[in-house]
């Protein structure tokens, strides 16, 4: 953060309270603001997990079909029908193949998430901090 220095020196020339007045606004703001950064990264988060969280229910709900398939796969093998288990067999292979594709997919995009922290708002408030002790440091001399 830049300050011009005819600023700096007006600054200089108003009473302390003013000062720790002014230094208050000024965190009350900045804690406004971080938390603004805060919400708005957990959001975006919040949208990939549940991209991810979509697929993880499509890859059950396609499981659930080829546990079905090739239930059905089973009675038929038991009727010695050699030709309809075969097809429904390969049925189940199909759809457990569509259900480990999506849970594959699943697992990529809520590992694209990350870490849960707000990371941006964090480093924010890291810079926040190192800003305000320098000002409270030249304030004091």
């Amino acid at each position: 953060m830049h300050v011009d220095q005819t600023h700096n020196n007006d600054e200089r020339d108003l009473p302390v309270g003013e000062l720790l007045r002014r230094l208050s606004d000024e965190a009350t703001t900045l804690v406004r603001k971080e938390i603004e950064l805060a919400k708005a990264e957990m959001a975006e988060k919040g949208r990939k997990a549940g991209a991810g969280a979509g697929m993880f229910g499509g890859a059950a709900a396609t499981g659930l079909m080829a546990l079905g398939a090739l239930t059905a796969c089973l009675i038929l093998a038991l009727n010695h029908a050699v030709s309809d288990w075969l097809a429904a067999l390969i049925v189940g292979l199909v759809f457990a193949g569509v259900a480990a594709v999506l849970a594959l997919q699943g697992k990529h995009k809520t590992d694209e998430v990350g870490s849960p922290v707000p990371e941006q708002a964090v480093e924010s408030v890291k810079e926040d901090v190192q800003w305000a002790k320098t000002q409270a440091r030249s304030a004091r001399r």
